[in-house]
């Protein structure tokens, strides 16, 4: 299964709402497969077909949470032949059983019997390609908490009866060590504030051999005619470097993709039921011709599974006065069934000439967002599974519905395809990749811990005084290092607040009198709300996680520094936040260092993977966070940077240094 936030997948139970304006669901024909002549019903059995393949000289490859089958149909066109699928989504079993050789199971991975049951089988088959898409499941703070606490120390975290299935998927990949292990999900996976799970993921695989690398791609880079971002990680045992994949500039559009395929109306149904099809002319593009590579002679003029929904009259209508850049609004009022001001793209007619929009498992229940580009009725199985790289000659199990769910959960064939060869280029190239997170992360912690004080721009990050580290990014963020040397060690000294306790007035009569003029005024004026708020709530400045309710003149980017250099802890286990800020100038080392731009590409994303792969996940992190801070003012600088005092001059880019110099020691 492709990945996605528990709530939109299939491991919940979702409540079903009564809608009396939606269409029918129209049950179509049930597509029954038969299972792949090579089909493997018991472990024993796929040993000894895997013993045979491996003897011929195959690449082995597991795909968990695999759904239907996108990502395992992209690593087998990549040369990596998948022999073990599991899922917990019956229809998906059944076509990957019918697609693939070897075992194809519904086995549910939130239970830590099926994990090890996973690593057994890879282990026993010599299994050395992992792929999947784990979903990512909310967790409280106390229990991230104490999954980090776990990872800084190199610990693991005690087999629990249920867990969260990307933590499934990571200890499959430390009880059976393949060569390869490829992850996909949605981007918001890593993207939290603190990047937790990308972070936990890298120092955990790095602490056991692998190297890492992770990148939000946009999957249309690849050759798929939709709009979609896929954050992929790939994981090299014995630490070989990886390359990604080059990418295309050049989309493939809706037309280029389905233009071909016969018309047909809303709620067509061929003749002869699931084994029926639409009579198909043949292939236009280089892509349509791609599509239907895997097709036999005899069934070149047959498309199967070209059905969709039937079309209410009202539908047809709003559908005929649509073009591209129609808003669902801005249909005349007796056509919108639904509020228009919470679903203005409710229905969203296909632009031709561009990328689709992301097909998703929704279009199992509404297919209103995907209106043929010119025809009046929503996209048919086939199309959906054209706009996800399927080739024609994948067909999915059960009726339409269920086949729609496979479709929009997949990851892109093509996508799979891409990474799946370029990490067996890696392995048959086997370089080695000699620069890790952990090990950046404990040298830019030791160079700023080893700064003297009178060295260091922002002193204060360094105190672990949550008081004196707002005091000073209010008033002297900015300041030279002449008004540093003297105004610091007079804030150092002052006596601040505690928690329970008030601002003592004495400190505040100090800060008055040093802070004054009209420079400062509104400075001093958000000192004053600052005091106030914490007179009403003195423990306010001290909790794990800092409310803007209870401390509204503190803005979200100084609460995350603020948890970032001064953490602390409450009684429940809840630790402060490690978050990944993107501060000024930080983007500028992580492209000089990495060889690639981060400065211009989109700072939320790309920006923050960026610093979370210099970090990792350890007991180093946070202080190789403040020392990047540092370095972008005192040495990274924009003009005539001091990179002979850098400590990271040895591996950085900027000089162009091969990633395997041969040299064991990373500094």
């Amino acid at each position: 299964m492709e990945g996605g936030c528990i709530g939109q997948g299939r491991y919940v139970v979702q409540v079903k709402k009564f809608d009396e304006f939606a269409v029918k669901q129209i049950r179509g024909p049930y597509v029954k497969l038969p299972l792949h002549p090579d089909h493997c019903a018991t472990v024993e059995e796929l040993v000894d077909y895997a013993g045979r393949r491996r003897a011929a000289g195959a690449i082995l490859g597991a795909d968990l949470f695999a759904g239907a089958g996108g990502l395992s149909q992209g690593l087998v066109d990549a040369g990596i032949e998948v022999v073990f699928g599991v899922d917990h989504y019956h229809y998906a079993v059944e076509t990957h059983a019918a697609r693939f050789p070897g075992m194809s199971v519904d086995w549910d991975l939130a239970t830590s019997e099926n994990v090890q049951r996973v690593a057994e089988v890879m282990r026993t088959a010599g299994i050395e390609v992992l792929a999947g898409g784990p979903p990512c499941q909310p967790f409280s703070k106390a229990g991230r908490s104490g999954i980090r606490y776990l990872v800084e120390r190199g610990e693991r975290d005690p087999i629990d009866a249920r867990r969260d299935l990307w933590r499934a998927y990571l200890e499959v990949v430390q009880l059976a060590r393949p060569k390869i292990v490829i992850m996909e999900n949605v981007p918001d996976m890593a993207l939290d504030n603190e990047m937790f799970i990308l972070r936990s993921m890298i120092e955990e695989l790095e602490q056991i051999g692998y190297s890492v690398s992770e990148r939000v791609i946009d999957t249309w880079r690849y050759g798929v005619p939709q709009f979609r971002q896929r954050l992929i990680l790939v994981a090299l045992r014995d630490n070989l470097r990886f390359d990604w994949p080059e990418e295309t500039t050049k989309k493939v559009t809706v037309w280029n993709a389905i233009g071909e395929m016969p018309e047909v109306e809303g709620g067509w149904r061929p003749p002869g039921g699931a084994d029926g099809w639409a009579e198909y002319k043949g292939p236009r593009t280089e892509f349509q011709r791609h599509m239907r590579r895997g097709v036999s002679p005899e069934e070149a003029n047959r498309l199967y599974d070209h059905i969709t929904r039937p079309v209410r009259e009202d539908d047809r209508e709003a559908f005929e006065l649509m073009t591209a850049e129609t808003k669902y609004s801005e249909l005349p009022r007796h056509l919108r069934r639904y509020r228009s001001d919470i679903f203005d793209d409710k229905y969203k007619r296909l632009d031709e000439n561009d990328l689709s929009r992301t097909i998703t498992a929704h279009i199992a229940k509404d297919g209103y967002g995907f209106i043929h580009p010119r025809q009046s009725r929503t996209l048919t199985v086939r199309e959906a599974a054209r706009l996800q790289t399927f080739p024609d000659d994948f067909r999915f199990s059960g009726p339409p519905s269920a086949a729609f769910r496979q479709i929009g959960n997949a990851v892109p064939v093509r996508l799979g395809a891409a990474i799946g060869e370029a990490a067996l280029h890696a392995l048959q190239r086997g370089s080695k990749k000699t620069v890790q997170a952990r090990e950046i992360s404990m040298v830019l912690a030791n160079w700023y811990r080893d700064l003297p004080e009178d060295a260091l721009l922002q002193p204060w990050l360094r105190t672990g005084d949550r008081w004196k580290i707002l005091i000073c990014e209010i008033f002297l963020e900015r300041a030279s290092r002449e008004e540093l040397r003297m105004i610091w060690p007079l804030i150092k000294d002052l006596p601040g607040p505690v928690p329970g306790q008030p601002v003592p007035e004495e400190t505040l009569k100090v800060l008055r009198s040093v802070f004054t003029g009209r420079r400062f005024e509104k400075r001093i004026t958000r000192l004053e709300k600052l005091v106030e708020e914490i007179r009403q709530d003195p423990d306010a400045l001290w909790q794990p996680r800092i409310s803007r309710e209870q401390l509204p003149s503190v803005n979200p980017a100084l609460i995350d520094v603020l948890e970032l250099s001064a953490p602390t802890a409450d009684g429940d286990g809840n630790r402060s936040e490690e978050p990944v800020i993107v501060a000024k100038g930080v983007l500028r080392i992580t492209t000089r260092f990495q060889g690639m731009d981060t400065e211009t590409r989109n700072k939320l994303s790309e920006g923050r993977l960026s610093i979370a792969r210099m970090l990792g996940m350890n007991e180093h992190a946070r202080a190789a966070h403040l020392a990047l801070f540092e370095l972008s003012r005192t040495v990274c600088t924009i003009e005539s940077p001091a990179c002979h005092v850098c400590p990271l001059k040895r591996k950085c880019q900027r000089f162009g240094l091969p990633e395997d110099d041969g040299q064991k020691e990373l500094f």
